[in-house]
């Protein structure tokens, strides 16, 4: 995957104006918002570059593969299947297609419990990169197989997977794939310390675009912290709700369960996502919210359901109790601009 030059902002200010339809550059897009965590827009841009025919062979495997990323991070397991299917037909190339073709189909193994399949492709990718195309900042697949090895009891193979990783992501200086390795060395080796190769991780993303892997190093930093004694359950907290705040907006369910089980160990009630906030209103306190959220009256919100202005208030009374919230203020904040 390549790194990222584009921020999520400017990306979505420019998906929302409809500017971006060049198959390459959808592609491009794509991979920079998977990259940064933007993992709703890298897979609307990711699925309109797939639907045309104008991308060669190479791109079309970088584009599954990134697909199937962002499925799993949402926990769309059929829609990783479909995407690790079509996969397929390039498994047999050599070079960096049949490389990608099998870290993307090795990830979704990985994904579904079938381990010993995963660890499989994984250890076909080294035997099909030419020399130069080894690069951990395009083809991280050291650690996949790194932890795949650990899974199947082989502790010494995994960290000796993730060291080298972290040597080659060290020759580049690339913050992004030195945090990778940092991470997957601190799940994979217990005798290192991992807090400190975790916070190490938090360092050197600092300022570069990556809400997701800062996501999940946060999550396993907290849960480190809260297996060492409550003293720290100050920091834990804060390290789970920022976590928890991303996962949520991006709908990353496999994430934002395991946010939810610390929580819980820790007595805290998780804060509701969109989805399940919109799913406790009825079908009439949805419609005064949204039109509450644009900024109309309730006169006006009145006017336009046909209904009494009391009627608006008493909806609106049951909306804030049940989200939580004293005011329409707080209403974007929670439900977002988009209900």
């Amino acid at each position: 995957m390549p790194a990222a030059s584009v921020t999520p902002a400017s990306d979505a200010a420019t998906r929302k104006a409809g500017a971006v339809e060049d198959p390459l550059e959808l592609l491009e897009r794509g991979l920079v918002n998977t990259r940064a965590g933007a993992i709703g827009a890298a897979v609307g841009y990711l699925d309109r570059a797939a639907a045309t025919d104008a991308l060669d062979v190479p791109q079309r495997a970088a584009l599954l593969t990134a697909l199937i990323d962002c499925r799993l991070a949402r926990g769309e397991l059929t829609e990783a299947r479909v995407a690790g299917e079509r996969l397929g037909v390039h498994l047999d190339h050599a070079g960096l297609v049949g490389a990608t073709a099998h870290y993307g189909r090795g990830e979704l193994c990985a994904a579904v419990n079938e381990i010993e399949l995963a660890a499989h492709h994984f250890a076909r990718v080294p035997r099909l990169l030419r020399p130069g195309e080894d690069d951990p900042d395009v083809l991280p697949w050291r650690t996949a197989a790194a932890l795949t090895a650990v899974r199947l009891g082989h502790r010494v193979e995994g960290t000796a997977l993730a060291r080298e990783h972290l040597t080659l992501a060290g020759v580049s200086g690339a913050a992004y794939p030195i945090a990778l390795g940092l991470r997957t060395l601190a799940t994979v080796d217990a005798r290192t310390d991992r807090a400190s190769l975790l916070r190490q991780a938090l360092d050197e993303l600092d300022g570069v675009p990556s809400a997701r892997l800062t996501a999940q190093i946060e999550t396993d930093l907290a849960g480190l912290l809260l297996l060492a004694g409550p003293e720290r359950g100050g920091e834990v907290l804060a390290l789970l709700r920022r976590a928890e705040r991303y996962a949520g907006s991006e709908n990353l369910w496999p994430l934002l369960g395991r946010i939810r089980r610390l929580l819980g160990r820790l007595g805290e009630q998780p804060q509701p996502v969109a989805g399940e906030t919109l799913a406790s209103l009825t079908a009439a306190e949805q419609r005064v919210a949204r039109l509450a959220v644009t900024g109309l009256t309730n006169r006006e919100i009145a006017n336009q359901l046909v209904v009494t202005v009391k009627a608006v208030e008493w909806h609106l009374s049951h909306v804030y109790r049940k989200l939580g919230i004293s005011s329409r203020g707080s209403l974007a904040s929670v439900l977002g601009p988009g209900i």
